[in-house]
């Protein structure tokens, strides 16, 4: 354990599983005191319905050596929302690093379907739980971020700002402007953020072995590359870990206000900050899937990781 973020204080919102589980366990294994929140706990489920919680995350915080709480909050809730500002506050009086990784809506992407086709509710819920859930967030969060010069704010996201640029063939319009808008969320905080000193951008992982994407191919961590039988190109895919050392990493630069705005891949700062997957590789996902996947070529991560 290092202690580059020892004195830090950072919140993870939806915290629970995937990304944002392992972005607060690499926060607090660098020293940083992390609030995890999200809406699955030990007593209560989200609508995501896996088994991943709250605690769940904190313990293995607490396993690498880091110091955290976990607090069950709905972020599309404002009162909720409020009400978990106002204990930070109270505990804290400040917020260094805020990482919103709020998401739970895979089973809302309905995909390939045309949006005549894609039930409404499910595209309008994938927007609530993308957009309202962070600018909800933000609202409230934020005014702490800006009570000492340096804050940091990441906002969670799938793919680059290149890639997003067009629209996703094969997912639905909810998923997709979900995932888009926070290009623009991202530019939206820079701006105010920016007079206050603090620093704002978007980060996204490659092709990530979450725990959903795990089981969706019958594998393990240890055995993930057994799915390649099924999905060759998932030989790019990186584990949670990665981009988690992306973000503490970013958070641990005294020059990280350089990248203000911008939105981030894991591959990317890997080459800068110099840190490997669990594996000792560097998966470069998105231009692997951009020169090889999108262009029909066969699977091959030579040169990619």
């Amino acid at each position: 354990m290092s202690n580059e973020l020892s004195g830090k204080v950072a919140l993870v919102a939806g915290g629970t599983r995937g990304a944002s589980r392992a972005i607060a366990i690499e926060l607090g294994r660098r020293g940083a005191f992390v609030y995890v929140t999200g809406r699955t706990s030990g007593e209560h489920r989200s609508e995501v319905g896996r088994p991943e919680t709250i605690e769940g995350t904190l313990e293995r915080i607490t396993d690498a050596g880091g110091k955290g709480a976990a607090i069950r909050v709905d972020h599309l809730d404002p009162e909720q929302v409020r009400a978990l500002a106002e204990r930070v506050d109270r505990e804290q009086g400040r917020l260094d690093i805020l990482v919103d990784g709020i998401w739970g809506g895979d089973e809302y992407i309905g995909w390939g379907q045309a949006v005549w086709d894609l039930p409404l509710e499910h595209a309008l819920r994938s927007i609530r739980l993308g957009i309202d859930a962070h600018i909800i967030t933000s609202h409230f969060l934020l005014p702490l971020v800006i009570r000492s010069q340096g804050g940091l704010v990441v906002e969670m996201t799938d793919g680059t700002e290149e890639y997003n640029s067009r629209f996703r063939e094969g997912t639905s319009i909810g998923f997709y402007v979900a995932k888009a808008a926070s290009h623009s969320i991202v530019k939206a905080e820079a701006h105010d953020l920016a007079p206050h000193g603090a620093t704002a951008v978007a980060m996204t992982p490659g092709w990530l072995r979450s725990e959903a994407m795990l089981e969706h191919y019958g594998v393990t961590e240890e055995n993930w590359r057994d799915a390649l039988a099924k999905e060759p190109h998932f030989c790019i895919s990186e584990s949670p870990v990665f981009v988690g050392r992306a973000v503490a990493s970013l958070a641990a630069d005294p020059e990280r206000h350089r990248f203000h705005g911008q939105t981030l891949n894991s591959g990317q700062l890997a080459k800068i900050y110099e840190f490997d997957d669990v594996d000792g590789s560097r998966p470069d996902g998105w231009r692997y899937v951009m020169e090889v996947q999108d262009a029909g070529k066969p699977a091959d991560p030579t040169g990619y990781r």
